[in-house]
């Protein structure tokens, strides 16, 4: 590497969006030459590291301000690109196919579809449809009083094709449809006892409410998944304006507590999204309700505004607050906690479940019941 950052090289880093507080020095004004100062300064190998960067743009919007906040270093990422990806994002289109990953224009596609550092290779696959009965302002899944009629190949249709792609973790999660009876419960259930009846893939899905029947609660947990998940989404507080008016936060935490009900050794999961004008107070007044419920895991990320449309971004929440929170999670007694910036609900799940929980029962189960 470089022994130093030229002028060159610093209008360089500039342009990249690399910030620094490197002072200008002058050759007279100082016995030390300003070639020496250069020489011991920060070097190109620090900027490229990030040691030695510190954003210092607007990260919070103060009451009544109407400007956009603009994106901090550590939320840009990659654009999409690998064989995998391109394989994945193929066949689903084959099979008429939607994945929560594409409609919600997740940032972490790429990483979770290609096997990310670790080759874990995650997908999130959409039930019912591309089209949601409930209206959440932070959401660009598009929305209808009555979406079109359910496929009944999917289950079959999403087994098939999660199986040929040889993943290891799947997360299975839909929209709401409130026009529904059983808002689709028994749907989802007969998709996880597809995979299930074909593969060893850990499956977890994330669900809607239901209303909050406990029957439909039932069937989900009975089709022998291996992770409940169901997002709080946000505080107490903010819940009326960040979801659908149908979408309440004490719901949410009965919903979670019902399938601890059914099935105890169930692990289940929520996510909060951070950045839209919740307190420290309030969101770790959240992950104490969730622990309350009974929820073993836990993610938190940042909230990003998918368009204009959507609910502003109040607040860029750091990378050191998110580190915070994690460790809040860890001392509350949830199982796992995955908390930063580009963390979703699902994630890299395969990482965070399949390492961490999951096999681990599988082996002790296997350990404890030799014969079965």
């Amino acid at each position: 590497m470089f022994r130093s950052l030229s002028a060159k090289n610093l209008r360089t880093s500039a342009n990249l969006g690399v910030t620094s507080s490197v002072k200008q020095y002058s050759k007279t004004t100082d016995d030390i030459s300003f070639s020496k100062k250069l020489s011991d300064g920060p070097q190109l190998d620090d900027f490229l590291s990030g040691s030695a960067t510190k954003y210092e743009g607007k990260l919070k919007l103060e009451k009544g301000e109407t400007t956009r906040l603009r994106l901090p270093p550590w939320l840009k990422t990659e654009i999409p690109m690998g064989e995998n990806y391109s394989r994945i994002k193929s066949q689903l289109r084959e099979l008429k196919l939607a994945t929560v990953c594409e409609e919600a224009r997740c940032p972490n596609i790429g990483e979770c579809w290609g096997g990310g550092a670790h080759g874990t290779a995650t997908a999130t696959i959409m039930l019912m449809g591309d089209t949601c009965t409930r209206g959440c302002r932070f959401c660009s899944i598009k929305t209808a009083r009555t979406p079109p009629a359910l496929d009944p190949n999917e289950p079959e249709n999403t087994a098939t094709a999660v199986t040929a792609w040889g993943l290891d973790y799947v997360v299975l999660t839909s929209v709401d449809r409130d026009d529904l009876s059983d808002g689709g419960a028994h749907h989802i259930a007969e998709t996880i006892r597809e995979l299930k009846k074909r593969s060893n893939i850990l499956v977890e899905a994330l669900v809607p409410d239901f209303s909050g029947k406990e029957d439909c609660i039932k069937t989900i947990v009975e089709s022998k998944l291996d992770v409940f998940a169901h997002n709080i989404e946000t505080v107490e507080r903010l819940t009326p304006f960040v979801r659908d008016r149908r979408a309440r936060y004490r719901q949410s935490l009965r919903v979670l507590e019902g399938a601890k009900k059914v099935n105890p050794e169930l692990i289940t999961k929520s996510s909060i999204m951070l950045g839209l004008g919740e307190t420290d107070e309030e969101v770790e007044t959240t992950m104490r309700d969730l622990r309350e419920a009974g929820v073993d895991a836990l993610t938190l990320g940042q909230y990003m505004q998918p368009t204009k449309r959507h609910l502003k971004v109040i607040e860029y929440v750091t990378p050191e607050k998110f580190k915070s929170w994690e460790e809040l999670g860890g001392n509350l007694g949830f199982l796992y906690t995955a908390s930063g910036p580009l963390v979703r609900s699902s994630y890299k799940a395969g990482e965070f479940f399949l390492t961490n929980i999951l096999k681990e029962r599988r082996s002790q189960r296997a350990e404890d019941n030799p014969q079965s």
